[in-house]
């Protein structure tokens, strides 16, 4: 008894990378009588890497009030802020595209509304952020690879 070669589908196939691009899927698989076909895409996100994890600063032992520690009334104070951008989302933070690339925006900065202004890695996916709106960025208020959590301010944009 001959086998029948099955013939792949090249349609089929684009058709459903198109349609992983369109809904934002990583991986897409189709199941029909004893055909299955799987496609998957990679994302070109930054990689996870483990996140270095620093104590607070020791307070000012002069007298002299510690510039570097933001005090809880000064964080709540941020989230109010009219130009703070809180994070969409639970994750890690990456201030650039890939490791050793350029970050995507610095303070001094003009960004416009929509633009990636950094990601937030959530479950091994890349979520990038883009500015709420226009303006310039004056203070970046996360570190790279920084654990951060829903609603909090990541910087501010005037």
């Amino acid at each position: 008894m001959a086998v029948k070669k099955r013939t792949i589908d090249k349609d089929l196939i684009r058709d459903l990378a198109a349609l992983l691009k369109e809904v934002d899927l990583a991986e897409i698989e189709v199941e029909q009588d004893d055909f299955r076909i799987r496609v998957s895409r990679t994302t070109t996100g930054v990689p996870a890497a483990p996140v270095a994890v620093s104590s607070a600063p020791a307070p000012a032992v002069s007298g002299e009030p510690d510039s570097t520690a933001a005090s809880p009334q000064m964080a709540a104070d941020l989230t109010q802020h009219l130009g703070a951008v809180p994070s969409p989302m639970v994750g890690t933070v990456y201030l650039a595209p890939e490791p050793g690339a350029r970050a995507f925006i610095q303070i001094g900065d003009k960004v416009r509304k929509g633009q990636t202004i950094l990601i937030v890695e959530a479950m091994k996916h890349m979520n990038e952020v883009a500015a709420p709106h226009g303006g310039t960025v004056t203070e970046i208020l996360v570190e790279d690879g920084q654990p951060v959590e829903f609603g909090e301010p990541l910087m501010i944009i005037e």
